[in-house]
């Protein structure tokens, strides 16, 4: 295995992570709730996990900002320009999937 310094894993990770917001920002067909039913995360999910490493750097970062950050616009214009209602089989996968309390 490639021997990194921290400095060199870092920015080869946020390389990568850069790459998957790029990614998913020409995807907006592609619904959170496919990516849930798919990989059990969603561009929510990232924006959690943005905002809980900022809060762990002492950074502070409201869920607003870290949405805005994910979805490359404010999550209210990303949601009423590429959301689509759930189908039922969407849903029904959704549930099936889902960790029961």
């Amino acid at each position: 295995m490639l021997d990194l310094t921290e400095t060199e894993k870092r920015d080869l990770e946020a390389a990568a992570f850069r790459r998957l917001l790029a990614h998913l920002s020409t995807r907006s067909d592609v619904q959170n709730i496919d990516l849930m039913n798919l990989a059990g995360f969603c561009r929510n999910c990232l924006s959690n996990w943005l905002r809980e490493a900022a809060e762990e750097a002492g950074l502070p970062m409201s869920k607003e900002e870290s949405r805005e950050r994910i979805y490359g616009m404010p999550y209210e214009t990303w949601r009423d320009q590429h959301q689509r209602e759930a189908t039922a089989e969407q849903q029904a996968s959704f549930s099936a999937r889902r960790p029961h309390d």
